[in-house]
């Protein structure tokens, strides 16, 4: 991804190794600071992605496959490793999908194997935005919902991968970015890679989208953590809302995913976990309590939203019709 510094603008991944630690962009402190943190062993691999230094089902599989090369590269218990790494975060499919990886090319060199790794999701997501940049017409205006950019993916990013290859391309764009509530990776994470790529673009909060889907919206490209065999997907909370308002006021609702983020053992919707995070992501923002004392919160990680509402899913493969994933499927 494009990053502008003091010293110029420079390319950056969102997760790589080198000189037998892992490197991370600390995702907590943007857009106001950019800082790289080092990762030497597992259990901090594990604290980072649970803490969400790391984020993105995505760059969550290549922090999960690099933890496990961490813990290959000092003689620790594989199996031990990939048990405190799996028990992390419970939603995205990446994370499970890198560590069994990883368990079955135990003979082989894992810093390779997860350098290799870190490059598939890359690739992956240059064909999702090739695939993607093809529905994406000059001067359309798209919403999207959190961060499913680079910082999510590694490089490139799922939904937001057809809007760089699209601009790459010259085709102009306005996107439309909700805030994404409570942790904001929206307001946060999408609009600071965009607005260092270059592409027009401004935050909406979340409960504005459908006053601009009436007329201002021409399609929804969305990311997702883990989509199930028939279709349906979980995704960041409020994704299900925002289809919903898609499908009443007729506009294209799009899925971008890597074949990654596909779990073929989960029939529907109704089997995936939803993670549940603190109540102080809602009842506070920063470290300021904005809620009265002895009130509690809910706070959904993610929701799930039935494939009825999918018009088309992006991936590397090509551009699916929900539950056609014949061609996808491990043989």
């Amino acid at each position: 991804m494009l990053v502008k510094t003091s010293k110029g603008t420079k390319e950056f991944r969102a997760i790589w190794m080198e000189h037998g630690v892992v490197n991370l962009i600390d995702q907590r402190l943007l857009p106001n600071k950019f800082r790289i943190v080092s990762v030497g062993t597992y259990k901090e691999m594990a604290r980072a992605i649970r803490d969400m230094t790391v984020r993105g089902a995505p760059s969550i599989g290549a922090a999960a496959a690099y933890g496990m090369a961490l813990a290959w590269q000092k003689g620790v218990d594989l199996k031990t490793a990939a048990k405190t790494i799996r028990a992390t975060r419970p939603t995205a499919h990446d994370l499970f999908y890198a560590v069994n990886l990883m368990l079955t090319r135990c003979d082989e060199d894992l810093v390779k194997v997860a350098d290799d790794y870190a490059d598939g999701i890359v690739e992956m997501c240059r064909r999702i935005g090739e695939n993607g940049a093809k529905l994406i017409k000059n001067g359309d205006r798209i919403l999207t919902h959190c961060n499913a950019g680079a910082l999510a993916t590694v490089d490139l990013g799922t939904a937001l991968a057809p809007m760089r290859i699209a601009k790459r391309q010259g085709k102009k764009m306005f996107i439309y970015v909700d805030e994404t509530r409570p942790r904001l990776q929206g307001s946060k994470l999408t609009s600071w890679e965009l607005l260092n790529e270059g592409i027009e673009h401004a935050i909406i909060s979340d409960n504005a989208a459908g006053h601009f889907m009436k007329d201002s919206v021409d399609l929804v490209i969305v990311g997702a953590d883990r989509v199930a065999r028939n279709g349906d997907f979980a995704n960041k909370i409020g994704t299900y809302s925002k289809a919903v308002l898609a499908k009443e006021n007729g506009v294209p609702f799009y899925v971008a995913a890597p074949v990654s983020t596909f779990d073929f053992f989960t029939k529907s919707g109704k089997d995936i976990v939803i993670e549940e995070r603190s109540e102080d992501e809602v009842l506070c923002i920063g470290n300021c309590r904005v809620a009265p004392k002895g009130s509690r919160a809910l706070n959904p990680c993610f929701d799930v939203t039935p494939s009825k509402y999918v018009k088309r899913f992006i991936t590397d493969k090509g551009i699916f019709r929900p539950g056609k994933f014949e061609t996808l499927v491990p043989r």
